[in-house]
C-alpha cells in the first residue's frame, strides 16, 4: 500500500513569529501537476533553483504551527532543512532500487531497463551539441 502522507521532524527548525522553532511536519507525495505548474511561475523561469521552493510549498502540507505554508515559508528554512525536504521529497516520491536507478519498464517488449531521472534539488545535465 502506498503511504501518501509522510510525517518529518527538521533537523533545525523553522523560526516562527513567535521566536520558537517548529520542527514537526508532514509531506504529501506530488502530484503530477506540482512537478509541472510550477515550472510556469515567472520565478522559476528567471531561476530554477526556485523550483525547489514551489514544489516543496505545494507537498509540504503541515508544519508545526505555520499556516499557510507558502514559497516564502520554505525561503525562510535554514540550508540543512530545505536540503532534508529535498531529500525527503526525492525518497518517497521515488520508485527506484536499491542502486538509486529508477527501474523503467519498456511498453513495447515489456523488458525491464533504468531510466535517469531528475531528483529535486538537481540539475540533469545538459546533453552536448557537438
Amino acid at each position: 500500500m502506498v503511504r501518501i502522507e509522510h510525517e518529518f521532524l527538521l533537523p533545525v527548525g523553522i523560526l516562527g513569529e513567535d521566536g520558537a522553532l517548529h520542527r514537526e511536519g508532514t509531506m504529501r507525495l506530488a502530484t503530477a501537476g506540482d512537478e509541472i505548474l510550477p515550472l510556469q511561475d515567472p520565478r522559476v523561469q528567471r531561476n530554477p533553483s526556485y523550483l525547489t521552493v514551489i514544489v516543496l510549498s505545494r507537498v509540504v502540507i503541515a508544519l508545526d504551527g505555520i499556516d499557510p505554508i507558502t514559497p516564502k515559508t520554505i525561503e525562510t528554512l535554514f540550508a540543512a532543512d530545505l536540503a532534508y525536504l529535498q531529500d525527503l521529497y526525492n525518497r518517497i516520491n521515488a520508485m527506484d532500487d536499491d542502486t538509486g536507478t529508477t527501474v523503467a519498464v519498456c511498453p513495447a517488449c515489456g523488458e525491464e531497463f533504468a531510466a535517469g531521472r531528475e531528483r529535486l534539488g538537481e540539475s540533469a545535465p545538459t546533453p552536448s551539441l557537438s
